[in-house]
């Protein structure tokens, strides 16, 4: 198993890591909306969930991955009244690749996003 950290993401904020590299796969941790530097991305939905994407194209590069390389995600959304101009944002990453997805509606998430996803793929 390898760990990935790169400075091109937030550091890890509790005793986790970024992501590990397991047999040819990469399982990214979860992404909320830091930026590299650690500040909280406040705002709408939209700009939180594009910052958890540059933070996941940052991790799955270091990686040797990339999002076209995602077999599933899970997205822990706070409010399933934001979800329309969430999966709005994240179809705009993602294109016309669709990985699985798993999406739940949870109490809280830290720093209180608003959104946090995590990915598998290939490498």
């Amino acid at each position: 198993m390898n760990v990935v950290a790169t400075k091109n993401a937030p550091e890890a904020i509790g005793p986790y890591v970024q992501g590990v590299i397991a047999n040819n796969l990469f399982y990214s941790s979860g992404q909320i909306p830091l930026t590299p530097a650690g500040e909280f991305v406040g705002g709408d939905i939209t700009k939180q969930t594009n910052q958890v994407f540059e933070n996941l194209e940052a991790v799955l590069a270091e990686a040797g991955s990339s999002l076209d390389k995602v077999v599933k995600t899970t997205v822990f959304i706070a409010d399933m009244e934001d979800f329309a101009a969430m999966n709005e944002e994240y179809a705009k990453h993602f294109g016309a690749h669709k990985p699985a997805r798993t999406t739940v509606e949870v109490a809280r998430l830290p720093k209180d996003a608003k959104v946090e996803i995590e990915v598998i793929a290939l490498i």
